[in-house]
């Protein structure tokens, strides 16, 4: 099956509203140069979702927010929900982040309560799930995987897997300049797809998206997307810059 390849960039807190249209205005210009089949998301924080949609309007990039609330209204200080995104205009969502897990707690269990509410509107969810470098370094790789799929995506009808993406995010090279080898990130990718085939069954899962993203820069991307189960790459610094990222873009089979 020949899945379409997915460029996200997450800004984490980073940049103003100001500051993000100048941005997305500058990618829109550097995209115009580039061929690409590309499915291409950027994600602001939540005060520049407004500001980016507007600038990204009649162009190909799609806008996602970082996360969102498994509620769709009520006395949630400080939370925001999938309805209230849409409304803007927001098309994608990043939720279970290895940042949201480690900082703010989010259990695979919290993460599943918001894909399912997310599932009931447009939006696509993009599902991170990764070890750390002690999981790594103690063997555990294949469990936490397994274990973060299992809590994340439990319950989720077989017809609505296909909207799901999976970004698989070896918190041991998020930030650090440390980077999966090629081929190690695709045996990881592999054993995602099986256990998500384990599942909902191999023909769903083959039509699963699954992302990677752990300092992801215009040197490696077009290695890292070459290959077999690596359908996409969440992007984290060098989606600040509007020439790293469309030269990511630009790396896509």
């Amino acid at each position: 099956m020949t899945r379409r390849i997915v460029v996200a960039g997450n800004w984490k807190m980073n940049k103003t509203a100001t500051e993000a249209r100048r941005l997305i205005l500058a990618l829109k210009h550097k995209l115009l140069g580039i061929d690409s089949r590309a499915e291409v998301v950027v994600c602001p924080p939540f005060v520049a979702l407004e500001t980016a949609v507007d600038a990204a309007r009649g162009t190909a990039i799609a806008i996602g927010a970082q996360n969102a609330f498994w509620a769709s209204d009520g006395a949630f200080t400080g939370e925001v929900s999938a309805e209230m995104l849409e409304a803007l205009g927001v098309t994608h969502v990043i939720l279970g982040h290895s940042e949201r897990r480690s900082i703010f707690g989010e259990s695979d269990e919290m993460v599943n309560r918001k894909l399912r509410h997310v599932l009931k509107g447009r939006l696509t969810p993009i599902v991170c799930i990764g070890e750390n470098l002690e999981e790594r370094a103690a063997g555990e790789t294949a469990n936490v995987l397994e274990r973060q799929l299992s809590g994340s995506l439990d319950g989720i009808p077989t017809d609505l897997m296909p909207r799901v993406i999976v970004a698989y995010e070896p918190v041991w090279a998020i930030g650090t300049g440390r980077t999966a080898s090629p081929e190690l990130a695709n045996d990881a990718h592999a054993l995602i797809r099986r256990k998500i085939a384990a599942m909902v069954g191999g023909v769903t899962a083959d039509a699963v998206r699954v992302l990677y993203g752990g300092s992801v820069k215009p040197e490696n991307a077009r290695d890292l997307m070459a290959q077999s189960d690596i359908d996409g790459v969440l992007v984290g610094g060098a989606s600040l810059d509007a020439d790293s990222f469309s030269a990511i873009v630009d790396a896509a089979p």
